[in-house]
């Protein structure tokens, strides 16, 4: 083997002139088992800590072609096919048999309650499919749990596990079907945190286009390492886990999202025990992290200063965090020129723009009371409503990204928030199945603007924000915005007031939106708590504390507090709140079940 580094692998620059010979990502598989066949390529963490299993690219390459031959032997070619795995190894092989095998995989959360079933179901039904490749772990327990269900009659539960390979002969002379760049890879169904999921068509050429620019923007350099808790089904996980390592020929060591949660210091040991140079998460996780140090939970992290790129992409990225992080594991050798927060989603296959390798963070202090009016005011951050907006950094090569006044579709103009639109080669080719969705959503034209613009076609995200000094600043949801009294009010504000109101309230426990009972529009917010929190505050004076936190920091009134027990809040497969989905429960009457009784409730319920 040639171009051998000193620690026994091919260099990241070496492998830079076979690059171009990479147009999907079987492409880039069948390099590496060229080029570097005995490396590793993934491992998984036994509960976050432990190698249990890891993949050469040789054993990958291998692995892939037994499901690819048994997915071809099936009449799957050419087909969809639900992938419904645990975090774990077999995820990846599975992923790689079906784009070997020309198959369209939809990756699936894997269901714990009848809700996940009934999700599976849809997504199933969506991607018309009645097939999923599973564990068989996973299959017996779905079966066993689930078995009576009408959900899941009529699917096919398929074992890849237990695919017996064939003679070795067979298996070298297998052809692989030739994977085109602008065929589709993947359904990545939508999280649903603003409605039904949807699948998003993602093309060889997106995946491949959106690793380039990411690597462009945080370079993975020789001897770069992933390390990743993220569910591998989800846009972030599946790129930060999978599909970036593999790509930039590097180890990627993976655990599980419940490792994570449980003991958040594994992420972080990991880290410095594999020298990770590159591990991404939502802006909650940092949090999670800064509460575990305060609470004496991170004695065992050790050195953290091989993390590079600190990639912080949930929305919104809140300043307070990132200051935080950045001070509290200083202490362990973290760069805070490594954190960077980013923008991206499924629609444009994940990233979209981020703050650059080797550069602080940042952030803009504005009046609240004109960003309530979509108006960019820069205050100073001592300034009474004073509120600061994290930069999401620029789009990097090929990608666009402009602001759109939503009901005229022409361009801000400075110092106006407005829609987010992006355009470049990240952006997938549509919403499986709905035709007129994906062109109202992945084909929109501005108004008014240059010949370039007006010719140009756009994705538009939902999400709004406004451009400062070509750095992106993300304000909200379109869709969630709050009205009150002709002012907008963004729910993550009112939500980051609720739980700051309360001493050890977890970050993401909280919805606010905004219920129309026919005359006006109420507002209701609903905080989640556990019997710690309670009984510290006193569960009867925890509404008061929200609701005087509200008016203090917003002038608002809420309508409607209600505190409910942990896990009754909706939430998205990366843990982000369904805004939508929480207010259904609430006008259904099913948050009812989790509410939190008071026996001086009365006097704090409005």
């Amino acid at each position: 083997m040639d171009h051998i580094s000193e620690a026994g692998l091919v260099s990241t620059a070496a492998l830079d002139g076979h690059r171009a010979e990479i147009r999907t990502l079987p492409d880039a598989l069948r390099l590496h088992r060229e080029k570097q066949p005995d490396e590793t390529a993934y491992v998984f963490l036994r509960n976050g800590e432990e190698p249990e299993e890891a993949l050469t690219y040789r054993e990958l390459d291998e692995a892939a072609r037994v499901r690819a031959a048994a997915l071809e032997s099936a009449g799957l070619t050419g087909r969809s096919a639900v992938l419904l795995y645990p975090s774990g190894l077999e995820f990846v092989r599975a992923l790689l048999g079906c784009m070997y095998a020309g198959v369209v995989g939809a990756p699936v959360q894997v269901p714990r309650r009848r809700q996940g079933v009934e999700r599976l179901r849809r997504i199933a039904d969506d991607a018309g499919t009645s097939t999923v490749l599973t564990t068989a772990e996973v299959k017996r327990d779905l079966q066993e749990r689930f078995g009576d269900l009408p959900e899941l009659a009529g699917l096919t539960l398929l074992d890849t596990e237990s695919i017996a390979p064939p003679s070795s002969d067979v298996l070298v002379s297998y052809a692989l079907p030739a994977a085109h760049p602008d065929g589709i890879a993947l359904l990545q169904y939508t999280s649903g945190s603003t409605g039904d999921p949807k699948g998003v068509m993602v093309t060889h050429a997106n995946f491949l286009s959106n690793v380039v620019e990411t690597d462009d923007l945080w370079p993975c350099e020789p001897r770069g390492t992933f390390v990743s808790w993220l569910p591998l089904f989800h846009d972030m996980g599946l790129l930060f886990g999978i599909v970036l390592p593999l790509w930039a020929g590097v180890p990627s060591y993976l655990m599980a999202p419940d490792a994570f949660i449980r003991r958040p210091a594994r992420w972080l040991e990991a880290i410095s025990r594999f020298r990770g140079t590159h591990a991404a998460a939502p802006s909650f996780a940092y949090e999670i992290c800064v509460r575990a140090a305060e609470e004496g939970r991170t004695a065992d992290v050790g050195d953290l200063s091989s993390w590079r790129v600190a990639a912080n992409g949930a929305e919104p990225v809140r300043w307070k965090t990132v200051q935080a992080f950045t001070a509290v594991f200083a202490p362990y050798g973290f760069d805070s020129r490594a954190m960077a927060p980013g923008y991206g989603l499924a629609e444009n296959t994940l990233k979209a723009t981020g703050s650059p390798r080797d550069r602080e963070p940042s952030a803009l202090w504005l009046s609240a009371a004109a960003l309530g009016e979509d108006r960019v005011e820069i205050v100073d951050e001592r300034a009474e409503g004073a509120t600061p907006v994290v930069s999401c950094g620029v789009p990097v090569l090929h990608t666009r990204v402009c602001t759109v006044n939503p009901a005229t579709l022409e361009l801000c103009p400075p110092g106006r928030a407005g829609e987010i639109w992006i355009s470049g080669p990240c952006v997938a080719d549509g919403y499986l199945g709905r035709p007129e969705l994906s062109e109202e959503t992945f084909h929109a034209r501005i108004k008014g603007g240059s010949a370039l613009t007006a010719e140009e076609t756009y994705l538009r995200t939902g999400d709004l924000g406004f451009i400062h000094h070509g750095e992106l600043y993300v304000t909200g949801r379109l869709k969630d915005v709050i009205i009150r009294q002709g002012r907008n009010y963004y729910p993550q504000d009112i939500e980051l007031s609720a739980e700051s109101a309360v001493p050890g309230l977890h970050p993401n426990c909280s919805a606010a939106f905004s219920v129309d009972d026919g005359t006006r529009e109420r507002l209701v917010v609903v905080v989640e708590a556990d019997g710690r929190v309670l009984r510290t505050p006193g569960g009867e004076r925890l509404r008061e504390s929200v609701r005087e936190a509200l008016r203090q920091n917003h002038g608002l009134d809420a309508d409607d507090i209600r505190v409910v027990r942990r896990g009754a809040l909706a939430k998205t497969s990366s843990g982000k709140v369904q805004r939508r989905a929480c207010r259904r429960r609430y006008e259904d009457g099913s948050l009812d079940a989790f509410a939190v009784l008071f026996a001086r409730s009365a006097q704090v319920q409005k």
